[in-house]
């Protein structure tokens, strides 16, 4: 099944979502009082945040949804 969009809407679209998920990271990182992700992560990996198993899950998938959806904008 294909659907057509006009680019202008799918532009609009896909940048509603990333800034939903960069609003999203920012929450996370805010909790833990971080503001880069990769320290985060790895401070929750290595135990100094030993509640922070689901945040880091979380900013993990956020990430690569992120990453998923730049690349897909910029393919448009």
């Amino acid at each position: 099944m294909k659907v057509h969009l006009d680019k202008d809407v799918a532009e609009d679209l896909i940048s509603y979502k990333l800034r939903r998920i960069q609003k999203q990271i920012t929450k996370i990182l805010k909790r833990w009082n971080e503001s880069d992700s990769l320290a985060f992560l790895e401070k929750a990996k290595n135990g100094t945040y030993s509640e922070a198993e689901m945040d880091a899950i979380s900013l993990k998938q956020l990430l690569l949804d992120e990453k998923r959806l730049i690349k897909l904008y910029n393919s448009i």
